[in-house]
């Protein structure tokens, strides 16, 4: 069954003392339900989140990982520290990390293969960028993203994955894709996973978020289509009360 999942990225924003402040207030604003739940936060306040959210059902995630469990890779961190920590999910390919720190889709593939070795469940990031968009290029690119991503998985593994959707022109400008336009790729995506997998796969295992700019005012009509399984929350997630109304949403 696909169920609804609901993650915030915080990006380099919040110090410890700003991540347990919030922890607080949103466990006061949240209300349990079907929808699971996460923050994906810079690796200083992931102890400190994990410790805030045991025995509530909120999950914690990393914004990225090496694909090694140990080595000379200066600033780096590995998959058995996050183990440790006791980290739930973990992003892998987020477009920031593809356009600023030369990420590629082999890169991508490495993580998501270490990543399903454990218990860390990866959410795997696919989008465009503008000029894509316009060139019309934006179903083809994103299903060989998940191609490329996914190479060399099997079907039981890869129905762990989460695939998150980030038009790259949507991310953090206040500018979102129409609710029928997301869906509508979302839908490809997930006939992407069909094709490599089964139908039964990618209908009821395989979880796909949507991530440009969701927020309170557009999270009901984007989480009322048929494809769209949640989101992935930049800016929205960074006030405890604004990512509360997001998980909370109103089900139409």
């Amino acid at each position: 069954m696909r169920y609804p999942f609901i993650a915030g990225n915080w990006k380099m924003y919040k110090t410890i003392a700003e991540a347990k402040a919030f922890a607080e207030t949103f466990k006061k604003n949240y209300q349990p339900s079907d929808v699971r739940v996460a923050i994906c936060a810079p690796y200083l306040q992931l102890p400190v989140l994990v410790e805030a959210f045991r025995g509530t059902g909120i999950g914690v995630g990393a914004q990225n990982v090496h694909y090694e469990a140990e080595g000379a890779f200066t600033g780096e961190i590995s998959i058995p520290m996050l183990e440790e920590i006791g980290v739930d999910y973990c992003i892998v390919g987020h477009s920031e990390r593809r356009q600023y720190f030369n990420e590629s889709d082999d890169t991508v593939n490495r993580k998501v293969k270490a990543l399903l070795k454990t218990s860390i469940i990866p959410i795997v990031c696919v989008g465009e960028d503008l000029q894509q968009k316009e060139a019309g290029y934006e179903k083809q690119l994103v299903s060989e993203q998940v191609k490329n991503a996914l190479h060399d998985i099997p079907a039981d593994k890869a129905e762990r994955i989460v695939i998150a959707y980030e038009p790259v022109w949507a991310i953090g400008t206040g500018k979102t894709a129409t609710a029928d336009d997301a869906n509508a790729t979302i839908k490809v995506i997930r006939d992407t996973m069909a094709n490599l997998y089964c139908r039964n796969c990618a209908d009821n295992k395989v979880r796909i978020q949507y991530g440009g700019s969701m927020n309170t005012k557009n999270v009901d009509e984007l989480m009322a289509m048929p494809e769209i399984d949640g989101g992935l929350i930049g800016g929205a997630s960074l006030k405890a009360q604004d990512f509360a109304r997001v998980v909370n949403f109103e089900e139409k």
